[in-house]
């Protein structure tokens, strides 16, 4: 890679692969880190340029800028008024961009190294208008079925293009001009949504890179924030979403899939579980106000079908104004505690950790969820008038499983175990060390977590087990040289531990234990 020393005057513009356009307002020093990334990047500096949106920064931001752009050749600064989000200063990008292709990226967000050289060739290879690169959450939790593989030419209503609606993308540049693809300008909630979803009903070609992590989407204090959101303001945003979902769509299946989307992300979400009970009553209002006529006008049928049973049972409450109706089945939810505890643990031939488990869902002290043919029948509230079979919940009974995970790249988790819990609540596990570690992974120990999913609840609940259950487990081979023991955490929690030659667990719990001994010999 070349150093900056090295780097001619800025390229000529129809060599510049890619304009990465960066809106700025005030960074703080996570700035710096988006800067070394883009200094890190393996495709050559001749072939991309760097746009920083300046939009309206103090002084001092604007000394800051000046210096980076002084010292690289590939970085340009527009100084743009305060407009006061991030909408204008990308289009400005797009509209001085010299790139064949443009790539959205935020001041406190980074790229790996090799980003923009494997974004680059995959649209190149695949001729794409867009291309959703693989994002990894830094401090925050992020969809995975959009990543499980490549695929070179994406549909909507087909593949999990929905999971990631942030501008962190690259578009072919040509495209976001003839099409007219815009980010609205001035304070607009959900502007990604309308220009990402706008480039999709446009694309020819939409390419998912999910081999190749490319961006890091990272959570800062102060960033984005679950504050309550003003219902006044924000729904007729939304609305404007929906809007442009029937604009390109037909009445039928993938207008009602693509519509779920937001039924259960922008509302079905808001008015459940303990964030529907902890709301105050005057806000409760408010956001029932709003959102009930919503419902009533654009979301029908063919959108409740796909829904999840208690969401089902929620949109026919909101769809009949039945509010105390509501807030009681959000109490219910609320009330509901998981509790998976191993039984029983044992090693097996082929190094698996056997684990027996019980799993159970109670309220009150009493099972939570009971059904007589399929039907739920210890719901706290009668549905008169409400449709027929509402409470059946057939379909989801027959996906009751319970999956082990944990802790992987970034907040994302990683299955190790599954079982189906349709005819018991007591399965047989098998976790295989190999799929918690790694071959290459250096980690002392990992915490296993269990997703629990129960008529369309899922609960995320650690895996409990007391010391005697697993004390008889031993130890068992891992990786040559090493061996590993699952513990149980102060907190009753399971983990599985390395123990490394001579005995040692690779925690700080041992090297303090050590340290101990050593001071006990020495006196």
């Amino acid at each position: 890679m070349s150093t900056e020393s090295e780097v001619p005057q800025s390229p000529p513009a129809e060599s510049v692969r890619v304009s990465v356009v960066v809106p700025v307002f005030n960074p703080d020093e996570a700035f710096d880190e988006l800067i070394a990334s883009l200094d890190r990047q393996t495709l050559a500096r001749t072939d991309f340029e760097v746009l920083l949106c300046d939009d309206g920064s103090d002084e001092k931001t604007r000394e800051r800028l000046a210096k980076v752009e002084s010292t690289r050749s590939y970085v340009r600064v527009l100084y743009l008024p305060h407009s006061g989000w991030p909408g204008t200063p990308r289009n400005e990008g797009v509209a001085a961009a010299r790139g064949r292709y443009v790539q959205f990226v935020d001041q406190d967000d980074w790229l790996f190294e090799s980003a923009l050289e494997s974004l680059c060739d995959y649209a190149d290879e695949h001729g794409s208008d867009v291309v959703v690169g693989k994002e990894v959450g830094i401090g925050r939790p992020l969809p995975r079925r959009i990543y499980r593989r490549d695929v070179p030419n994406a549909r909507l209503g087909e593949d999990p293009l929905l999971e990631m609606l942030t501008p962190h993308k690259m578009f072919r540049t040509a495209f976001l001009r003839e099409k007219g693809v815009r980010f609205p300008d001035g304070k607009v909630r959900l502007e990604d949504h309308l220009f990402v979803m706008r480039a999709y009903f446009e694309a020819r070609t939409i390419s998912i890179l999910g081999s190749v992590p490319c961006y890091a989407w990272v959570k800062r204090a102060g960033s984005a924030s679950s504050a309550r959101i003003d219902p006044e303001s924000y729904f007729p945003h939304l609305e404007a979403v929906l809007d442009l979902v029937e604009q390109y769509t037909e009445p039928g299946r993938l207008r009602d899939g693509l519509l779920r989307h937001w039924f259960r992300g922008k509302i079905l979400k808001r008015v459940s579980g303990k964030r529907m009970v902890a709301y105050p009553a005057e806000y409760r209002e408010r956001l029932l106000d709003t959102v009930i006529p919503i419902v009533q006008r654009r979301f029908g049928p063919g959108v409740d079908a796909g829904l999840a049973f208690p969401q089902r049972i929620a949109a026919a409450l909101l769809r009949a104004d039945r509010r105390d109706d509501l807030v009681a089945l959000a109490r219910f939810e609320k009330e509901m505690e998981c509790r998976v505890a191993v039984t029983s643990a044992s090693w097996t031939r082929g190094g698996g950790l056997k684990l027996g488990l019980h799993v159970e869902i109670t309220r009150d002290g009493r099972e939570a969820l009971t059904f007589s043919d399929g039907a739920l029948t210890s719901l706290p509230l009668t549905l008169d008038g409400l449709p027929a079979r509402l409470l059946d919940a057939g379909r989801e009974l027959t996906n009751d499983g319970i999956e082990l995970v944990v802790s992987g790249e970034g907040d994302s988790v990683r299955q190790v175990s599954r079982a189906s819990l349709r005819k018991r609540r007591t399965p047989t596990v098998a976790v295989d060390p190999l799929r918690v570690f790694g071959p290459d992974d250096e980690s002392r120990g990992a915490r296993i977590l269990a997703k629990v999913r129960r008529a369309g609840w899922t609960f995320d609940v650690p895996l409990t087990a007391d010391a005697a259950t697993l004390a008889g487990a031993g130890r068992s081979p891992l990786l040559a040289g090493r061996t590993c023991t699952p513990v149980v955490t102060q907190d009753g929690a399971v983990e599985l531990r390395r123990v490394w030659p001579g005995g040692r667990l690779k925690d700080a719990a041992g090297r303090a234990a050590r340290r101990l001994r050593s001071g006990l010999r020495k006196r």
